[in-house]
């Protein structure tokens, strides 16, 4: 007992300083949780207010931008400029630095290039052959190479069947790929497609799937806890908190699942020789290279981190809740966000909790966190966004923009520039164009312009699908 004590502490240890959505309403949300049950939310045994007597996260972010603005919410309301539409379930946003070029993500596979005259009739990269949809399957994220301008190289997040190497009884396998594509043609033909890593997943949902680069170069490449409810069951593994199962949250040998990992796209084998045949590096900064776990792992105890984006040096990660708290993260290395002993801040199915791994180190508490059930500022599936740096709304520039996956008319924002957590704001939309019923993600252009991407039918069929830019009134 004491060694397998010891091998739980060393899980935890060394760290160095972040479809089907059974349990809410609509059968195909993005982001949530499934209990099996058909269950609507509430499920016996969560405690939805529970405090952990944590003592509070008092880290002050320090954005890198020099004359960072200071929103001010008064008057803030926004309005939605149509930009363009005909798309399925778009998920994400791509604008690469160094060119003129906007590219939708649609969950059904299709990458398309956009412009202020619309959607083009052909994807710029159609991947449909290649996945899979149903739960929170399909083309679920793509991130354009910060020399994308001169080497046409995208990372593409999406769901294949199972492959070699995953295990009979799971629902699909993730992958991680790089395209190099013709940066400047309308239509990208004859693709070249290079595996980076592929992930065995247990259950359909709790895909994550956005994906990053950070100012140093490296790729941010976030994973949910495998799926189901309360990260049990097939392909969750055991963890040091044996109060509660699970799960992959808290474990960070047995899989890649409920963390963020960074990689080194421009390297090639493992640190110091290890995992030599690798198709990436590993920045050897990482908090567990040369230590008992897998050193792809940046920060863990996460549940399904939808969304993910970056300003400056500060990179925000929305990760959806179960039952009762939806939160926004900011990125730690070594960071142990907490889940499933805590969802957001507060205990996971006990009234008390530990703040602390095994190792003493104490969890990261959330920048800023709503609930299931309580007012206006609450909601059932958190959907990450971006900080507005550009002058089309200008009470928001410098704000975090963000939204709840059934958005009810508004939209959310924080000041990143105070002290967290951070008080949530409601930004209203007004005028003729209406958010519509689901909001599956946001984007940034190169201007620092913030868009919405929302449709009527979040599964990958249909056309009501729409990118619209956040405007002042």
């Amino acid at each position: 007992m004491k060694r397998l004590r010891r091998r739980r502490f060393l899980r935890i240890g060394g760290l160095a300083a972040l479809g089907s959505v059974a349990g809410c309403s609509a059968p195909t949300e993005p982001a949530g949780e499934d209990d099996g049950s058909g269950s609507t939310g509430g499920a016996s045994g969560t405690t939805e207010a529970a405090s952990t007597g944590s003592t509070p996260n008092t880290r002050v972010p320090t954005p890198t931008e020099t004359g960072r603005p200071t929103p001010t919410f008064d008057g803030s309301a926004v309005v939605l400029e149509p930009v363009a539409s005909g798309f399925s379930a778009p998920l994400d946003f791509v604008a690469p630095e160094g060119t003129d070029r906007r590219f939708v993500v649609d969950r059904n596979g299709r990458i398309w290039a956009v412009s202020e005259s619309g959607r083009r009739e052909t994807p710029f990269l159609d991947l449909a052959d290649r996945i899979i949809l149903g739960s929170e399957r399909g083309l679920l994220g793509v991130a354009a190479h910060p020399s994308f301008a001169s080497n046409g190289r995208l990372y593409v997040r999406y769901s294949a069947s199972s492959r070699a190497g995953t295990p009979d009884g799971y629902s699909h396998t993730s992958v991680l790929a790089e395209f190099t594509v013709d940066p400047t043609a309308q239509v990208a033909e004859d693709p070249r497609e290079r595996t980076l890593l592929e992930v065995p997943q247990p259950q359909g949902n709790h895909d994550a799937g956005a994906i990053a680069f950070g100012p140093e170069g490296y790729l941010y490449v976030p994973f949910g806890d495998g799926g189901g409810a309360n990260d049990v069951g097939q392909g969750h593994a055991d963890d040091w908190y044996d109060t509660v199962d699970g799960g992959n949250g808290q474990d960070v040998t047995a899989n890649l699942l409920g963390s963020v990992l960074r990689i080194d796209v421009d390297g090639r084998g493992g640190v110091e020789g290890r995992d030599a045949d690798k198709p990436y590096a590993i920045p050897e900064e990482n908090p567990l290279v040369g230590r008992e776990g897998a050193a792809e792992q940046y920060a863990w105890g996460f549940r399904n981190p939808w969304r993910l984006s970056f300003h400056g040096s500060d990179c925000y990660v929305a990760d959806v809740g179960q039952n009762a708290w939806e939160e926004v993260n900011l990125l730690e290395a070594g960071g142990n966000y907490g889940w499933n002993v805590r969802e957001g801040a507060h205990c996971f199915q006990r009234e008390e909790c530990p703040t602390t791994g095994p190792d003493g180190q104490p969890f990261v508490d959330p920048v800023a966190e709503y609930p299931h059930e309580g007012g206006e500022i609450s909601g059932i599936s958190i959907i990450g966004g971006h900080v507005a740096t550009g002058d089309a709304v200008p009470n928001l520039r410098g704000a975090y923009v963000f939204s709840d996956f059934v958005a009810r008319g508004r939209l959310f924002a924080v000041d990143p520039g105070r002290e967290p957590p951070w008080t949530i704001a409601t930004v209203p939309v007004t005028g003729d164009t209406e958010l519509g019923q689901y909001v599956l993600g946001f984007g940034r252009d190169q201007a620092g312009d913030v868009y919405a991407l929302t449709t009527n039918q979040s599964g990958g069929d249909g056309e009501s699908g729409r990118l619209l830019r956040l405007a002042a009134p």
